[in-house]
């Protein structure tokens, strides 16, 4: 039974380490080439030979031998691949947010504010805007669905009080003629950035302009206290600040628009514990509302309809108190 057992873990092993060594070549530093594509091809065909040898006593423990020591190999150049700034950004992630402190005044350089004709027609636009902390009253979260129930986008937005709303995206910045691809996201393919930006740009955007495929968007104003807000706003910016200095990779599972909220939440010792709904990025708002984080009035089945804007922000397009006009329902929720 133990031999089963070691024998079946190890074909396993090689398996794995074969798939994601030959991905690892093929996406490389950023961009595939020929060369990476064909050495990408080698070490996948002999992870296939490796792994059809654990069959023969004669080539078993010399292939897996030399398999082991080319997948080392790979991992410690892997690991060695350093994220970087200087790149050919696509336009809406050319510009990186900071912010400079003066006692209870933060001053956000390069917020975004585009205006938008279509989603990939626009006029680029920015600005900086000085924030009073102890105005701060509070914190929300949009989450933004394409693709069914159980995987969303995630963001929060500081609220400031009437027309002083500072929304935050955790995403992976893409260059020039770059797609997103969830693969790509385990392979150090994408920096991180946090799109520091005007609700009319990254909200509305997401509510009125994306189109392929249509985007839905739910508001929940969230349950905390002031300080708790304030903390969670200043570890926000301690990370942006530091990644204008030293860029980070973006990672499709550990370091994304919902794993890096929560772990931006544990400077609050209230904050949620993890759980398989934070993966499922769908699931947040309601393990939010389960935890009392979002208010419970309503039932979560109606406190969600109320959430959904889309027609709200379709109604207010133009509107100068967009950030207001959205959350004409949502205010039940407080």
């Amino acid at each position: 039974m133990k031999k089963i057992i070691y024998s079946t873990f190890a074909i396993l092993t090689l398996i794995f380490t074969t798939a994601w060594g030959t991905a690892a070549i093929y996406f490389g530093d950023s961009h595939t080439d020929n060369i990476q594509t064909f050495l990408s091809m080698c070490f996948g065909l002999f992870g296939v030979i490796s792994t059809l040898s654990f069959f023969s006593h004669t080539w078993r423990y010399r292939l897996i031998t030399w398999h082991s020591s080319l997948f080392l190999v790979i991992l410690f150049w892997w690991l060695n691949i350093e994220p970087s700034n200087d790149r050919l950004w696509q336009t809406d992630v050319q510009k990186t947010s900071y912010a400079t402190f003066q006692d209870n005044l933060v001053t956000v350089h390069n917020i975004r504010n585009f205006d938008y004709i279509s989603e990939f027609d626009y006029k680029p636009a920015y600005y900086t805007k000085t924030f009073d902390l102890n105005k701060l009253e509070g914190v929300d979260l949009f989450a933004v669905y394409w693709m069914g129930p159980a995987i969303a986008h995630t963001m929060l937005s500081f609220n400031f009080g009437p027309g002083n709303h500072l929304a935050v995206s955790i995403e992976a910045r893409k260059e020039q003629n770059e797609g997103y691809s969830t693969i790509k996201g385990f392979f150090r393919q994408f920096e991180l950035i946090y799109i520091v930006a005007d609700e009319r740009d990254i909200i509305r955007l997401r509510t009125n302009y994306r189109k392929n495929p249509v985007e839905d968007v739910y508001l929940y104003p969230l349950k905390g206290s002031q300080e708790g807000a304030k903390r969670l706003f200043l570890e926000y910016f301690k990370d942006i600040n530091q990644l204008n200095q030293k860029p980070a990779f973006y990672n499709t599972l550990i370091e994304n628009c919902t794993t890096t909220i929560w772990m931006h939440a544990s400077v609050n010792p209230d904050r949620v514990p993890f759980s398989w709904k934070i993966l499922l990025s769908g699931y947040v708002p309601e393990y939010l509302y389960e935890h009392g984080r979002i208010h419970q009035e309503l039932p979560f089945a109606e406190l969600q309809e109320l959430a959904h804007i889309n027609n709200l922000a379709h109604q207010d397009d133009q509107s100068d108190n967009f950030s207001e006009q959205i959350r004409m329902t949502s205010k039940i929720a407080h």
